[in-house]
């Protein structure tokens, strides 16, 4: 059976800021691509046509994707309340063999141009200690167990796949976990962690460093981009440098204000701390 997908689109990306104050990180160009549109290109390539993308915040801004590339737009209206168990859970009746993606990677090559025939997960490996969800493996790569943190181990990043097999019972226990609403700040692969014994088995598709990137931070895209150092295509930064007098890469160390509301975050210039609030800039 043909394969489709689902892109997950809906967040707000709070640790990209500023330059998700203006557009989610998905619309993010990247070494002269759009993330999404680079994803959406990867997946027809793979011969994946049937997509459909799962929006929220600002998400009229991605109404276009639907002309260019033939999409269908699902708005999740609880994306600010609530995990991404909210935005699978609205097209969990489109699970099949599916593709379950986000929309901010960036992949260096097609994942998707490789036959899957078991459902899977795409993984790194970190070195040392990490707090991502780490996969305890067999010999033929099927995971057995998912920690929440652990050492030197292969780790959930990048896309998902789906067979029919495991769709069918994953769609039951996703709905039945969204009715607590406990639940409800959890990802979905948390419904997976805590049934992975009532479910297919799934493998992982073990990956280079050099095949996924994510860009959690702007520090983190201006080092995989270099052009962002110099012009970070925000309205807000370039005001920023303009009433500081400097230049935009001597603004680094962007980061959001925890404990406010609105567009407030925190960055340096030079060697003192700032706090950006809803236009005035404070030096801390």
């Amino acid at each position: 059976m043909k394969n489709n997908a689902i892109i997950i689109a809906a967040g707000t990306s709070s640790r990209f800021v500023p330059l998700s104050y203006e557009k989610p990180k998905g619309l993010t160009e990247v070494k002269g691509e759009v993330l999404i549109e680079r994803q959406l290109c990867q997946l027809r390539e793979a011969g994946v046509d049937d997509i459909c993308v799962v929006v929220g915040y600002m998400a009229e801004k991605f109404a276009y994707l639907c002309d260019k590339f033939g999409v269908e737009l699902v708005f999740n209206e609880d994306y600010a309340e609530y995990n991404n168990i909210s935005s699978l859970v609205r097209v969990c009746d489109r699970l099949d063999n599916t593709f379950i993606c986000c929309s901010d990677h960036y992949y260096t090559g097609n994942p998707f141009a490789e036959s899957l025939t078991d459902s899977a997960y795409s993984a790194l490996f970190a070195k040392g200690e990490t707090k991502e969800y780490c996969l305890c493996l067999d010999e033929r790569d099927f995971i057995n167990e998912v920690t929440v943190g652990g050492r030197d181990a292969w780790y959930m990043a990048g896309y998902a796949y789906f067979s029919s097999e495991f769709s069918f019972p994953f769609k039951r226990l996703l709905a039945e976990a969204y009715r607590e609403e406990k639940n409800r700040q959890q990802y979905w692969e948390d419904v997976y962690i805590n049934h992975i014994n009532e479910l297919p088995l799934m493998r992982a598709v073990k990956m280079q460093d050099d095949m996924l990137y994510e860009f959690d931070t702007l520090d983190e895209l201006r080092l995989f981009d270099k052009t962002y150092i110099a012009n970070a295509r925000s309205v807000v930064i370039k005001k920023i440098s303009e009433q500081l007098k400097c230049e935009e890469k001597e603004l680094h160390a962007f980061r959001k204000s925890a404990s406010a509301e609105g567009k407030v975050f925190l960055f340096k210039c030079r060697s003192n701390d700032y706090k950006y609030a809803n236009g005035e800039i404070v030096l801390c």
